[in-house]
């Protein structure tokens, strides 16, 4: 019989890394709070330092990608401006911040026969991150998983190579500088899209996956791997104007959720109104939105208060565009609003303007969303803005985790269970 075929070149490098990241996870569990913290603190002027090389690296990457006719909303999503690459150093140290879950005891109890049984929090272990488009996930997913005392592959997107090395090269060094293992933080250098199918392959030292950009990466990420995932998937995110809102509160929350970063996941990009209201909150917000060169498609019942809109398609209600454009439909009913979100949505994040109690309690209650937002923007869906400091994505999933993925989310469990000599009759 045959043996086995022989490994490629890529398959032991890529197998390499997760060896490495594997004993790198242990050391991490290994040591307290107080010297993970040290570690992000060193990670944090590490990024300080090299900020002029991320500057320039990111600029290689940005007109690159302007060469190659990448569109405006992924451009932005590129781009680290000096006051992102601010952010994002004060986002690692934010997280280093944040109370350590590592440790926590969950819950505990005591059985009749004297055995106390405690749930307590431990690391995932080793996790992988497949990205695109935005380099601060880099530092942002390699300082959440230090804090949580899991190991970090990342495989960003050939369109932020430069980007993704020099922050990368800096945090590792931030690392070494605390006597922490660099290889907690490991970036796949190989362009191959072959390198994500091993990567996702890689049962024997990988605990979970994390794929986060397009539908098209979740989907080709989701038949390749046999790691469990943590699926950040695509943001079709509502907002729903009920008869009873606030008008000029319900336009502020609709320009700032479409508006204020239209190239981001949790942006609005289907508008519902009542009905009761459409007549008087549409034309303003039309209005307000051809202002700021947002394309309106819209069903019949909106045309007649905004005529010139362009006529929505089926398509453009499963929509994520990504882009100042905006889907918009006039509902009969609070249930019909949640009817449409629930068929079309992706359960990423879905938002409702009211000021009726009643309608609000349905819409929370039936809505099944990771985040669902009372009177307010859906840009607050964002672990920052969540008081995480950072994140590994926004789960639409249900397991294991759901909406943004912070500290808590990247820890499982253990039972620990004490006795005094108890055997079992």
């Amino acid at each position: 019989m045959a043996g086995a075929p022989e490994a490629s070149e890529l398959q032991l490098k890529i197998a390499e890394l997760g060896r490495r990241a594997r004993g790198a996870a242990l050391r991490l569990n290994a040591l307290d709070s107080s010297a993970r913290k040290a570690a992000l603190e060193q990670m944090a002027a590490a990024l300080e330092a090299a900020t002029a090389q991320i500057q320039a690296a990111n600029q290689r990457d940005v007109e690159a990608a302007r060469a190659e006719g990448l569109s405006s909303a992924m451009l932005d999503r590129l781009e680290l401006t000096p006051a992102r690459i601010a952010a994002m150093i004060a986002g690692v140290r934010q997280v280093a911040a944040l109370p350590d879950p590592v440790g926590e005891t969950i819950n505990e109890r005591e059985r009749p026969n004297g055995l106390r049984i405690r749930k307590v929090r431990v690391p995932l272990g080793v996790i992988a991150i497949i990205y695109e488009s935005r380099p601060n996930v880099t530092a942002d997913a390699a300082a959440l998983c230090v804090k949580t005392g899991n190991a970090v592959i990342l495989r960003g997107g050939k369109e932020a190579t430069f980007s993704n090395r020099a922050i990368a090269e800096a945090l590792r060094h931030g690392l070494a500088a605390s006597g922490v293992p660099a290889d907690a933080v490991q970036l796949v250098q190989e362009a191959d899209r072959e390198a994500v199918r091993e990567l996702v392959r890689l049962d024997e030292y990988v605990d979970v996956v994390i794929p986060r950009g397009g539908e098209g990466l979740i989907r080709a990420v989701a038949e390749m791997a046999t790691v469990p995932l943590l699926k950040h998937y695509k943001g079709v995110c509502h907002v729903f104007v009920d008869k009873s809102a606030d008008p000029n509160m319900a336009l502020e929350i609709c320009l700032n959720a479409k508006c204020q970063r239209p190239g981001v996941c949790n942006a609005m990009e289907t508008l519902l109104v009542h009905k009761a209201i459409a007549e008087t909150f549409l034309p303003s917000l039309a209005q307000a939105m051809g202002e700021r060169g947002v394309e309106l498609r819209v069903d019949q019942a909106a045309r007649q208060w905004i005529p010139q809109a362009h006529a929505a398609t089926d398509c453009d209600w499963g929509a994520e565009y990504l882009d100042l454009i905006l889907a918009v439909r006039v509902v009969d009913s609070v249930e019909e609003a949640i009817a449409h979100i629930n068929t079309y949505g992706s359960r990423h994040t879905d938002a409702i303007v009211a000021r009726d109690e009643q309608a609000l309690n349905r819409f929370v209650t039936d809505v099944d969303s990771g985040v669902v937002v009372q009177n307010a923007s859906t840009r607050f869906n964002d672990g920052g803005e969540f008081g995480m400091g950072a994140e590994m994505g926004i789960s639409t999933d249900k397991l294991h985790a759901r909406g943004p993925v912070g500290p808590e989310e990247l820890t499982t469990y253990k039972y620990v269970v004490t006795g005094s000599g108890q055997v079992r009759g």
